[in-house]
C-alpha cells in the first residue's frame, strides 16, 4: 500500500529537478500523476514536449501511471488545460503541487520590466491560477484535497540579485496563508515548501560551488509527499523548509512590542529612542 493509492496528483514544473523528484516519488506511492512542464530554458525561453514526456515515460516504465502536459501555468487557459489533462486521463484530481518556476536574476537597479513581469507571471500568477482551477474542482468533487506551493528562502529572507524572484516567492507565502484560511472549510489543506536543492535552476549559484552536493531534489520530495498525503492531517498554512537533511519551519513572528504609558500616538523621536524594546523578540 502506498501513501497516495487511488489519488491523482498534478505537479507543475515536473520535467526536471525538484518537480521530477516529486513526480517519481508520488508515482511510487501509488498516485496517478500529471507531469506538467513547458520544457523551456531556465529563464523560461522556448518550449519542448521532451522534458515532461521523459518523466511520464520514466514513471510508466517503472510500473506507475502518468501523463504529460505542456501548458504554461502563467495563463488561465494553461491552468485550465493542465486540469483538463487530469480530468480527461483520470476523471478527478486530489493533489496539486505548484512547482513551476523560472529565474531571471538581475540586481534591482539593472532589472527591466520584462524581467520582473515574467518571473511574477510564472511563480506567483501561475500558483494563483492553478490553485484556483484545482480548488474549484476539489470543491465540486467533495472530499477535500491537498495543495502544496513552493516558496523560497529568497522570499522569506531576501537574496541579492533576486528582487523579482524574492517578491514572487514572498507573495506565494502570503497567498498560501490566505488560501489556507479560505479553503479550510472545504477540507482542502494549503501548505508550502521552501526548498534548497541543486538543480538546473540553481547549479551555478555560489552556494553550490563549494561541495554542497548533498542538497538534492530527492531530499525535497518526501516533504512534498508528506504535505500531499493524509499524514499531513488537517495541518494547513505552514511553510516547511528543507535544506539537505535539515528540516524546519518558517514563521512570521510578532514581537511583544511596547506600549506608550499615556496611550497617545508615538512620535518619530520616541520610536528611535525605544527601537530596541519595540523590536526585541
Amino acid at each position: 500500500m502506498g501513501l497516495l493509492d487511488g489519488k491523482v496528483a498534478i505537479i507543475t514544473g515536473a520535467g526536471g529537478g525538484i518537480g521530477r523528484a516529486e513526480a517519481l516519488l508520488f508515482a511510487r506511492e501509488g498516485a496517478r500523476v500529471v507531469v506538467n512542464d513547458v520544457g523551456g530554458a531556465r529563464d523560461g525561453a522556448g518550449s519542448s514536449e521532451g522534458m515532461a514526456r521523459a518523466v511520464a515515460d520514466e514513471i510508466t516504465a517503472a510500473g506507475g501511471t502518468a501523463v504529460a502536459n505542456f501548458d504554461s501555468v502563467a495563463t488561465a487557459e494553461g491552468a485550465a488545460g493542465i486540469l483538463k489533462t487530469a480530468l480527461d486521463a483520470f476523471g478527478r484530481v486530489d493533489i496539486l503541487v505548484n512547482n513551476a518556476g523560472i529565474l531571471r536574476d538581475k540586481t534591482l537597479l539593472k532589472m527591466d520590466e520584462s524581467l520582473w513581469d515574467s518571473v511574477i507571471a510564472v511563480h506567483l500568477k501561475g500558483t494563483f491560477l492553478c490553485t484556483q482551477a484545482v480548488a474549484k474542482q476539489l470543491i465540486a468533487q467533495g472530499g477535500g484535497g491537498r495543495i502544496v506551493n513552493t516558496t523560497s528562502v529568497s522570499g522569506m529572507l531576501g537574496n541579492f540579485g533576486q528582487a523579482n524572484y524574492a517578491a514572487a516567492k514572498a507573495g506565494i507565502y502570503g497567498f498560501t496563508r490566505t488560501a489556507a484560511i479560505e479553503l479550510q472549510k472545504h477540507r482542502i489543506t494549503v501548505n508550502a515548501l521552501a526548498p534548497v536543492a541543486k538543480t538546473r535552476m540553481t547549479e551555478d549559484l555560489p552556494m553550490f560551488q563549494t561541495g554542497m552536493d548533498s542538497l538534492t531534489p530527492e531530499h525535497i520530495a518526501p516533504a512534498a509527499l508528506f504535505l500531499g498525503s493524509d499524514l499531513c492531517g488537517d495541518r494547513t498554512g505552514n511553510v516547511l523548509a528543507v535544506t539537505g537533511s535539515q528540516m524546519f519551519a518558517y514563521k512570521v513572528v510578532q514581537t511583544p512590542g511596547k506600549f506608550k504609558d499615556e496611550g497617545a500616538a508615538w512620535t518619530a523621536q520616541e520610536i528611535a529612542d525605544h527601537w530596541d524594546a519595540i523590536t526585541k523578540v
